[in-house]
């Protein structure tokens, strides 16, 4: 665990308080941790096994004047995520943010699918944002933030998908449920649901042709960058979407 400060932070006036990044070491996860920290947000980038590129990040908030800390949990272990929360808490203060973004996606037929693969995407993308959630229930701060990830694929129904398309509708009922739970604490719950994003996670194991195929799809024809998706968490996370609640807001180019 590192924690990186600078006294000349050039970001401090316009604060907006911590926020918890988790599976943030790289992809999207790291572009929002990164732009969350530009807003002014002191942040902790979460990791499960990816210290280097964690710590890495940590180094360049600092560089730019903002305050980091890298912790390690693994989202699927409740235990993890209550160190993750208290951890937090007594380096940079009472969070405010909570961004699921860890999950994993593997992909397989549901004729071919193992039990394995599902209690690995299950335990993940449902039961890590499940035990970041119950956190956040008690340890979040009034009027604060809670962002989680399920994606557009859930509304194409593409073959092979099944299982993980499964889990992110599992987590956007959760975020309409967590919503209402929350009622009086002035914190909003919203999901964001990405498109094809060029991320090593969504690369891997595609052909340049298939790559070319996803591109052309939306109507903007082209990938997401992560970059895309940390420009509509920050919104969310933002003080001009305090009117935005119990919604999932599909980040696709038009997709879908």
């Amino acid at each position: 665990m590192t924690d990186s400060t600078n006294s000349t932070n050039p970001i401090t006036a316009s604060a907006r308080g911590v926020a918890i990044v988790t599976g943030a070491s790289r992809g999207i996860g790291a572009a929002v941790a990164l732009r969350l920290a530009r807003d002014g947000h002191r942040v902790a980038v979460n990791y499960a096994s990816s210290a280097q590129e964690a710590e890495a990040l940590v180094a360049q908030i600092a560089a730019e004047g903002g305050r980091a800390i890298a912790v390690k949990a693994n989202i699927a272990k409740s235990a993890e995520v209550r160190h993750l929360f208290d951890a937090t808490l007594e380096q940079l203060g009472q969070p405010a943010v909570l961004v699921n973004n860890a999950g994993v996606m593997k992909l397989s037929t549901i004729a071919d699918s193992t039990d394995a693969l599902y209690d690995e995407m299950f335990d993940i993308n449902v039961r890590g944002t499940l035990n970041t959630m119950r956190e956040a229930a008690t340890k979040l701060a009034h009027g604060g933030r809670v962002i989680n990830f399920s994606t557009t694929a859930l509304a194409l129904n593409l073959p092979g998908y099944g299982i993980y398309t499964a889990t992110k509708g599992a987590v956007e009922a959760l975020t309409r449920v967590f919503a209402k739970e929350l009622r009086g604490r002035a914190i909003t719950v919203n999901a964001v649901a990405p498109g094809p994003v060029a991320t090593a996670l969504f690369l891997e194991g595609k052909t340049e042709e298939q790559i070319r195929h996803f591109a052309s799809l939306p109507p903007l024809e082209r990938l997401g960058q992560p970059e895309d998706i940390a420009s509509v968490v920050s919104f969310l996370a933002g003080p001009d979407s305090g009117w935005v609640d119990a919604q999932t807001l599909r980040a696709n180019g038009g997709l879908a």
